[in-house]
């Protein structure tokens, strides 16, 4: 009877660590860590390190009001990625596509219909960027 109570409550415990929700990534701290120098805490581009720049720093807080009242997420992703930063001229701002190369995936879908493995880190951040428009 010990031997069956042990095994049930080792097999509840296995269950119960495999249902437990994914930890995500706090986008408002990764911002903090990485965007704040330079686009400010509050996302307009005043941080402490964009005086020293060649370019300002883009106001993130109007990201969707410059896009027709729609957050442009595909845009976000991939300026923050570095995919798209030589495109635009923007060579002033890190490319972070290398430091999330080894995160955790999740599917999104940018607005094709196509679901598109993304580190979720990068997620996290266009996320809090999100909170930020005006």
């Amino acid at each position: 009877m010990q031997i069956r109570s042990i095994t049930m409550l080792a097999t509840l415990g296995l269950v119960t660590a495999c249902t437990e929700p994914v930890t995500k990534s706090d986008g408002a701290a990764l911002y903090s860590e990485f965007c704040a120098s330079c686009h400010g805490d509050s996302g307009t581009g005043d941080g402490p390190a964009a005086a020293g720049l060649s370019r300002a720093p883009a106001d993130l807080t109007t990201l969707s009001s410059r896009n027709g009242g729609t957050f442009p997420l595909m845009d976000v992703l991939s300026t923050i990625d570095g995919y798209t930063r030589a495109k635009h001229g923007n060579l002033t701002m890190p490319e972070f596509g290398v430091m999330l190369e080894d995160q955790p995936m999740v599917l999104v879908d940018t607005g094709d219909g196509i679901e598109t493995p993304t580190p979720e880190p990068l997620i996290a951040i266009a996320d809090y960027l999100l909170t930020l428009q005006l």
